[in-house]
């Protein structure tokens, strides 16, 4: 039964992460944003000036990717690239004004949706799923 039970939650846990995905990719639409560039927003909003080389790490994309998401986000006027100071082998993406307004602006209502999206289950099943899925996925990168 358990190998029955651990693929049954491998497609609930994939189609799940699916749907969730398609609601904010809809979401973000309305903004003309794609998921990646209102992470990258969201990520300088919340931790401030970042690396661009380390971006990718911290929303898990590829490096030459991360370049392309820059640079979109940069032809709308949201991000600018900041050289380091001190190593000019680095360059910060940093928010705009405008970048900092827009997202000011959207993240309310992102945090209000994904609310949405989890007010169907209780904060001790939040929890208990935080758990789990973190127990998981720490196994799974040590495999």
């Amino acid at each position: 039964m358990s190998k029955e039970l651990s693929l049954k939650a491998l497609t609930v846990l994939l189609r799940a992460s699916q749907t969730v995905e398609e609601v904010l990719r809809k979401d973000m639409q309305r903004y003309q944003l794609n998921l990646t560039e209102f992470a990258v927003l969201e990520l300088l909003y919340h931790k401030g000036d970042q690396p661009i080389q380390r971006i990718g790490e911290k929303i898990l994309i590829t490096s030459g990717s991360i370049t392309y998401v820059v640079d979109k986000l940069q032809q709308k006027g949201y991000v600018e690239r900041v050289a380091c100071p001190t190593d000019r082998r680095v360059t910060f993406a940093a928010l705009t004004e405008e970048g900092r307004s827009f997202i000011e602006r959207i993240f309310p209502q992102h945090e209000a949706l994904v609310e949405k999206l989890f007010n169907v289950v209780d904060e001790h099943e939040k929890q208990q799923l935080i758990t789990a899925l973190k127990t998981v996925g720490l196994h799974a990168k040590n495999m």
